[in-house]
């Protein structure tokens, strides 16, 4: 009972933050951002897992941004291996994600590397990925600047380019699908946990719109064109008793990949794994090739699937979003060198 009214409060503290953010961006519109100033406090160490937590920074047109970088240990000198970009939500960073997911020791046992880019303060005072900016163009630029992020990294880190995704949560979700549409090429797969699909909101004010499911009409971007790199193959894994972002966004998520690619759905299926929350899974496929697949979780928020326990956002009865998330990358991974 402790737990589920420190939720509930947590649920709400978020709802008040999203509100607030989108009133005072609506007031400020029109003034730029000012430029984010790269933090000079070293963020905490996430849980325990062995190897290393390196950090780094990025620069672009959207300013800077840090990134914290889980590297397993072992790794042999001519061993290149799969990157895994996670996207915190509102009120997160990079460690306080990883700790929420506890996605390094997923790495740790399957052997990849995990990207943690972190919002700058200064760019949302929320800590929000700002994917609904479209506007303006500070989405854009934002997921350009998470790209650029990735390119570093894959050159001074042992990455396989041939083997990388990206996931995130909320806001996060929402920046990781117009990251993947807009840079295609450089992902074979992409979660969205909890997020609302791009082109449902251009401003704050339309955000709160789309997060309450009522501009699940409006996801559309274009799409892929003949010769264009196709969007790589979305999970989306949705509470259906989320009240922050409405889970009617998830059907609109799967529809539109659906709809660039010529999918159709199978026949959901009900999946219940020990005592953990059910859920309900439906394909997408198109040419005998899976497209895209949607995770309805039964009980659960707008938190983190199977998550720690004692982090916000982050719900441990759920079943393992973050086995879910590499499970569905690796499948769409080509084998290994």
């Amino acid at each position: 009972m402790r737990k589920r009214r420190r939720m509930t409060a947590l649920t709400r503290s978020l709802t008040r933050s999203l509100v607030s953010m989108a009133r005072g961006m609506a007031r400020s519109v029109a003034r730029p951002p000012k430029p984010p100033r790269a933090p000079s406090v070293a963020p905490r160490r996430p849980a325990a897992a062995a190897g290393r937590w390196l950090g780094g920074q990025v620069v672009g047109a959207a300013g800077t941004r840090r990134y914290r970088l889980y590297r397993p240990p072992g790794i042999r000198p001519d061993e290149r291996l799969p990157l895994l970009v996670m996207l915190h939500g509102c009120s997160q960073d990079a460690a306080g994600f990883a700790a929420s997911t506890r996605m390094n020791q997923v790495a740790l046992r399957e052997r990849f590397l995990v990207l943690y880019p972190e919002q700058s303060m200064s760019a949302n005072r929320h800590g929000c990925w700002n994917w609904f900016d479209t506007d303006s163009g500070r989405a854009q630029r934002e997921a350009d600047l998470i790209v650029k992020a990735v390119d570093q990294v894959r050159l001074s880190q042992p990455v396989d380019s041939a083997r990388m995704a990206v996931a995130g949560l909320s806001a996060g979700a929402s920046m990781a699908a117009l990251v993947a549409t807009r840079h295609p090429q450089h992902f074979r797969a992409v979660v969205m946990h909890s997020g609302i699909p791009p082109g449902a909101a251009h401003s704050a004010l339309s955000a709160l719109s789309a997060m309450q499911g009522r501009r699940t009409q409006h996801a559309a971007v274009s799409l892929p064109l003949a010769g264009q790199a196709p969007w790589p193959p979305l999970l989306v894994i949705h509470g259906d008793a989320d009240t922050v972002v409405s889970p009617r966004n998830a059907q609109a998520a799967v529809q539109l990949w659906a709809q660039a690619c010529g999918a159709t759905a199978a026949g959901p299926r009900s999946v219940q794994r020990g005592k953990r929350h059910p859920m309900s899974v439906t394909d997408y496929r198109s040419g005998g090739r899976l497209r895209a697949t949607q995770v309805d979780v039964t009980g659960l928020g707008h938190a983190w699937s199977g998550g720690a326990a004692s982090q916000p956002f982050s719900d441990g009865k759920g079943p393992d979003a973050s086995r879910m998330v590499w499970a569905f990358a690796a499948r769409q991974f080509p084998a290994g060198p």
